[in-house]
């Protein structure tokens, strides 16, 4: 795109979602990571000094937000109910469409404090900014539907975090994202009983974040999102468990009305197929395992349910409720036959099954499984002699499809595990090294191309 389509559509809610606000005065802005491949999606071409200017400063961009927004929302974390949240750190800074037409938006991670800051610094760390770039640029190559991250910026504080070593850097950084409207933006407006308002955000979530126009009915309107929710949420449950991603902290408010994967804290890949592996330090019960992800996302999209009852009948979104689940296992499915890179068949759901077994036996961790067989291509049994693995063999027969891309000649495929996570960060740490994490991404990027390239025709 040769120009930017501002679309600041937000504001079209009115003033009981948001608040405006003022972003922090940061002493220094140096560029760390500038996505300019989707900085050219939604047409803006910016030296350092104008990605500097926007991302670090926020002056505002050409005819767009004139002031950021902090959202407003609530939320249930670790299923308790929570009242007294909303964007603490962060804002809605533009609005733009993208050369598909799309709504997407700029939204920031430790850009100040806002009214709902608590007792925060409304700071981010540099640590856990770098972390969202390497998590955005994976599971982008992998082919989750996740924000991207649009740029970060180190900004020259030094933050108290109790669970780091402290002092530490401070960052700031902007995620662009279908929209930031979460689970937890209908819960408050339920909480406060406010019907007209959850009527205009449903509305709103059809037209500019669907792109289906809505009826007079609200009822209907509210029947209509609920279903698009469940599928868009069903589609995000398998692809975590198809790239073995752990997300870590899937509350209500963490959980965008697209069914887009964003806010990323203590995330990890778990090596192997373990249901039972968790992200956070602080998951003790293992709530967000694995495993159990689905589970989570489901009980979430339950309590969208219950606000959106005040405005629709009950008995048809429980009825889209209870088909969340068989929605999950047919995308699941399709997640994984889609990772393994086969064109859909008839005995999908067999293979699939198949598959999992497979991963289940941690013979090899699950990017070593996919890597080895792409396109359906077996080993053989030298290397997987585990009878789950002659079982997998035996259904994919005649359905190979040798990959093309060079990357699958390499000697190992790319993966995420912490270990390399803490490395980068060490480099960054100690010697304020960047080639490491610089090196990633474009090995990240490098594997989304061979993705790209030798993906199936469907």
């Amino acid at each position: 795109m040769a120009d930017p389509r501002p679309d600041p559509k937000i504001v079209t809610l009115g003033p009981d979602f948001y608040d405006a606000v003022q972003p922090a005065d940061f002493p220094q802005c140096t560029i760390r990571f500038a996505n300019t491949r989707w900085a050219k999606r939604i047409g803006l071409d910016l030296d350092e000094a104008g990605w500097a200017s926007h991302f670090c400063r926020f002056e505002p961009l050409p005819d767009n937000l004139p002031q950021p927004l902090a959202l407003r929302y609530h939320g249930h974390q670790f299923r308790v109910y929570n009242p007294d949240i909303g964007d603490g750190r962060g804002f809605t800074f533009a609005q733009f469409r993208d050369d598909q037409g799309r709504l997407l938006e700029l939204g920031t991670k430790g850009s100040g404090q806002t009214p709902y800051s608590r007792h925060a610094d409304g700071r981010l760390t540099l640590k856990g900014g770098m972390r969202e770039v390497l998590a955005t640029e994976m599971l982008e190559a992998l082919g989750v539907n996740t924000s991207k991250t649009f740029a970060l910026f180190e900004t020259g504080e030094e933050l108290e975090r109790g669970d780091e070593p402290s002092p530490t850097r401070s960052a700031v950084l902007t995620r662009l994202s279908h929209g930031h409207i979460r689970i937890g933006t209908f819960q408050r407006l339920a909480f406060f009983g406010q019907a007209d308002n959850l009527k205009a955000l449903t509305r709103y979530c059809l037209d500019e974040l669907y792109g289906a126009q809505p009826g007079e009915d609200d009822a209907g309107n509210a029947t209509r999102l609920f279903d698009r929710v469940c599928s868009a949420t069903a589609t995000l449950a398998a692809s975590y468990l198809a790239v073995g991603f752990v997300h870590g902290v899937l509350n209500s408010d963490n959980i965008n009305i697209t069914g887009e994967s964003f806010d990323y804290g203590p995330w990890r890949f778990t090596p192997f197929w373990d249901p039972e592996f968790t992200a956070a330090y602080f998951d003790h019960g293992g709530l967000y395992a694995f495993g159990r992800q689905p589970e989570a996302i489901h009980w979430d999209i339950a309590q969208l349910a219950g606000c959106l009852a005040i405005n629709a009948a009950a008995p048809a979104l429980s009825e889209l409720l209870g088909s969340w689940s068989s929605r999950f296992e047919d995308e699941l499915t399709k997640a994984l036959v889609a990772r393994l890179g086969i064109v859909a068949g008839d005995n999908d759901r067999p293979v699939a099954g198949a598959l999992i077994r497979a991963l289940a036996t941690k013979a090899a961790s699950i990017d070593r499984v996919f890597f080895d067989w792409r396109g359906g291509c077996d080993p053989g049994a030298d290397r997987y002699p585990a009878e789950e693995f002659r079982a997998l063999a035996k259904l994919l027969e005649g359905r190979g499809i040798p990959p093309t891309h060079e990357y699958w000649s390499d000697p190992a495929p790319c993966s995420m595990p912490i270990d390399e996570v803490e490395r980068i960060w060490s480099d960054i740490a100690e010697r304020d090294d960047w080639q490491a994490f610089n090196n990633k991404v474009k090995a990240i990027r490098r594997m989304g191309a061979a993705i790209k390239q030798d993906a199936p025709h469907r």
